[in-house]
Formats: C-alpha cells, structure tokens, sequence
C-alpha cells in the first residue's frame, strides 16, 4: 500500500464511533493517513480525536470548522490538504461504519495498481448489497442512481456513492475549486467532473451497512439538490461550460 494514501472523514456528532474509526482504520498499514474534517460537532467528537492524536502522531489530522458547513465543502477541504501535503491517492469514506474500513486496501490498490483513475465502493455494481436499510429509503436511493444516471449517462451504478479512492490527478485536472455541490449531489459531480474530463471510473462491490449509532444527515434539501443538481450538470457538459 502506498505511502502517500489520505483518508478523508467528514464528520458532525460522530463521538459514538469516532476513536474506533480512527483505530481501525490506523490498524490497516502505516502508510495510510487520516485526516478528519470535523464541522464543530457540540457532542466532543473533535475533542476525542485530539486526544488519539498522540497515539499516531503525524498520521492522524484534524481541521476544525466553525459549523455545520456541508459533506461537499468538507470534502473540497479535505481536498485541498491532500494536493497541498503530496499526497498520491485519496479516500473518502464515511464516519459511521456503513463504509467498512478493511475495504479500503481493496479500493487504494485499484487505483494504486493503475486499473482506474478512480475506484467507487459500490452498493449497486453487484445487485443490492445494503443492509439494515428500510425499503422506502432503499427505494429512493436506487431511484436517484437510475435517474442521475440517465440525465448524465455516467457509465457507473451507484453514481452517489460516497466510499471511493481517486488519484490526485484527477483532483488537480477538475480543479475542485469549481465543485458547487453539497449534499449527495456532491458525489454525482465530482464523478460526473472526473469522467468528463477523460478520467476512467471501476466499481468495486462493497457490503453498506446502516449505521447502529448516531443519526442520519439525509434530509429534504439533500434530496431536492441531488434532482435539479444533474440537470445543471448536463447543461454545463453541452455548452462546455463544465
């Protein structure tokens, strides 16, 4: 595994889970960092993740911010840090378990091994493979990825997955600056970026698991952004304003 591997976690009101996260995913290899972007969580979350830091040393980082500021801001951050400190590969993954952290190795390597340019853990490449969802969130979800899917006619599943590893060329080519989304809409246009600027994209089949502690951040705006979202995208890709 490469020594120039970032994991970004965004994170609001994760102290639930927030220390065993950091240990599992610090258990994998040493050459993997974390860097946590923590949106002012009132619960503690910030101040248990200091207190791991003298534990891992300069493999574990934190930026704070000053509040609820949104996934896509928080991930264009954590961006940012990653092409800043050199780092070759770059993960996003989520803070409550329902990405699990021993598959991470598998999504690095297909990056790392030069298979793609970005490796999607994908809860549709192989059938349905969530648990624990109720099926009227289970239904929206899949719904959502058939039709950002059919607007922009990207060539993968699950076009809001949120579990993936991307190699920092990608990052620089699409400059994330030019990002504007924020929910899960967010996740649709950076692959949509990614894959209009020439970049390949694999999905590799994972297990999602609802999450057992803490609280969902899906909400209505989320939604409602993720739907007008692709259409903007698809105009932008037509009049080459992208």
């Amino acid at each position: 595994m490469s020594d120039k591997t970032l994991v970004i976690v965004p994170t609001y009101n994760e102290s639930n889970n927030i220390a065993r996260l950091i240990n599992e995913v610090m258990q994998l290899d040493e050459h993997v960092h974390l860097l946590i972007v923590d949106d002012g969580s009132p619960d503690g979350t910030a101040e248990i993740i200091k207190d791991q830091k003298s534990d891992f040393g300069k493999r574990l980082h934190l930026i704070q911010r000053s509040g609820k500021l949104g996934l896509g801001t928080a991930y264009v951050r954590g961006f940012k840090f990653a092409l800043e400190h050199e780092y070759e590969y770059i993960c996003e993954m989520d803070a409550d378990f329902s990405h699990d952290p021993n598959d991470l190795p598998l999504l690095i390597e297909e990056v790392s091994s030069g298979k793609t340019d970005v490796a999607i853990g994908s809860r549709y490449a192989n059938g349905i493979s969530i648990i624990n969802w109720p099926l009227s969130r289970l239904i929206l979800s899949y719904s959502a990825n058939l039709y950002a899917r059919f607007i922009t006619g990207l060539p993968i599943f699950d076009t809001t997955a949120g579990f993936k590893c991307i190699h920092r060329k990608v990052l620089e080519a699409i400059s994330v600056d030019n990002i504007r989304s924020n929910g899960y809409a967010f996740q649709i246009e950076l692959h949509f970026r990614a894959w209009k600027a020439g970049f390949s994209l694999n999905e590799v089949a994972i297990i999602f698991r609802e999450r057992e502690v803490g609280v969902s951040k899906m909400s209505k705006a989320i939604v409602w952004e993720a739907i007008w979202r692709v259409w903007t995208l698809k105009l932008q890709s037509l009049f080459g304003k992208l």
